[in-house]
């Protein structure tokens, strides 16, 4: 297992998979080992995955500092690994909260990003507004499962600021496109993965400028893909939509019946996707 030392001297830990051309990983969680997202649905058949993981989560050490886990100061740490693998540009993915941290270092070093993926990305970065009726409306589209009623009851109480404990629980079926043994399963393991003092700590105070954000978004000219799902609750396709309008070269895809982690609800649309995607971009805009 590869490992580099950040500028301030934590070391941190990446993991190489698959064939093809390089593409640098970021998860989510926030500050979740970066093990859950696998291979990606099997897109390590066409690119060579670079997880890295988060400081202080996976292989990599606990930081001295533990204001360093917010979200901007990690920066420094991709463009480390970055130099490290010895690339000039990077194609860059980011999911969920991963994406915050994506879209802040394509904003710093925008010469060093050719392509961007972001995969049903958090919106803090950028300071976009989900309603409460944006996820209740995504998830009406599930009320025939079976899980349906108690699920969506405990949404409401989510959305409306009086959740008790156990209702965080009981939503959970509205991230998987399919909850079954598999998606129980992958959601009790997201319990030990995650870094609870470091996701405290990642969107603290002063870690977003959405305003000066949106600006640097607005003159990035690389190609970006912000992939939706269809049913997740988290990144509700309305807001996604805005999203994607904020960058000049984005394209937005929608994969059906998808919920938070496209990759595991449907892995051949996933990887078609980001394929065609990279295809895409290669072709370079219209003219060239």
């Amino acid at each position: 297992m590869p490992t580099f030392t950040a500028p301030d001297g934590t070391v941190l830990a990446y993991h190489v998979t698959g064939e093809g051309p390089p593409l640098l990983c970021l998860p989510g969680g926030p500050m979740q080992d970066s093990v859950y997202l696998g291979d990606l649905g099997g897109l390590t058949a066409h690119r060579t995955l670079i997880r890295l993981d988060l400081r202080g989560t996976g292989r990599s050490t606990v930081p001295r500092d533990p204001e360093s886990y917010r979200c901007d100061r990690q920066v420094g740490d991709v463009e480390a690994l970055r130099e490290e693998l010895g690339l000039e540009r990077v194609d860059l993915l980011g999911h969920s909260a991963g994406a915050n941290l994506a879209v802040l270092y394509a904003a710093r070093h925008p010469e060093r990003v050719d392509r961007l993926a972001l995969v049903t990305p958090s919106v803090f970065a950028v300071g976009l507004g989900i309603t409460a009726e944006d996820r209740l409306e995504t998830a009406r589209l599930r009320w025939d499962e079976p899980w349906f009623a108690p699920a969506y009851a405990s949404l409401e109480a989510v959305t409306a600021g009086r959740a008790a404990p156990p209702d965080w629980d009981a939503v959970a079926p509205f991230w998987f496109g399919r909850w079954d043994d598999e998606a129980r399963v992958f959601r009790a393991a997201e319990q030990q993965q995650r870094n609870d003092e470091a996701a405290a700590l990642y969107a603290s105070e002063g870690a977003f400028d959405p305003e000066a954000q949106r600006a640097a978004l607005a003159a990035f000219t690389a190609p970006v893909l912000v992939l939706a799902g269809e049913y997740d609750v988290a990144a509700p396709v309305r807001v996604m939509k805005e999203y994607a309008g904020l960058l000049p070269r984005a394209e937005l895809v929608v994969q059906s019946e998808a919920g938070h982690f496209p990759w595991r609800d449907g892995p051949e649309t996933f990887v078609t996707t980001l394929a065609a995607f990279r295809d895409q971009a290669l072709a370079g805009p219209p003219g060239t």
